[in-house]
């Protein structure tokens, strides 16, 4: 069955980076949609970026807007969040998840595959 495995998680000063990875087990990110959520307590899971199958365009959320960015190693099958300048305001679980046939990469309800999650802290 289809794993995603994200690692990269943990605490970290506001300001600092952090690089969220999500290696895929028998689902190839190249051909599908690839995106992050995030969940922080007591909220609904939120858009933060994902990219597009083949062509790889990218989108993101514009509260990471030019902090975040996602990127896919087809080599490894493996997708990255590279987080930089973050805000406390960012602490949540990050979820990885696979799209076969979304259209609207910006909504959860399009991506059949999840990964586990991974938690992000920023302490201010």
């Amino acid at each position: 069955q289809v794993q995603l495995v994200e690692s990269g998680g943990g605490t970290v000063q506001a300001g600092g980076s952090l690089r969220l990875s999500c290696e895929a087990s028998r689902l190839t990110v190249s051909v599908v949609h690839m995106g992050w959520f995030r969940q922080a307590p007591g909220k609904e899971r939120e858009f933060v970026a994902a990219i597009s199958r083949r062509g790889g365009t990218t989108y993101s959320a514009d509260a990471v807007k030019g902090r975040f960015t996602i990127s896919r190693d087809n080599a490894k099958n493996t997708v990255y969040l590279q987080m930089n300048s973050l805000k406390p305001e960012d602490t949540a679980v990050y979820y990885c998840a696979g799209s076969a046939f979304g259209t609207i990469l910006t909504n959860a309800n399009e991506y059949n595959y999840w990964g586990q999650g991974t938690q992000v802290t920023v302490s201010s």
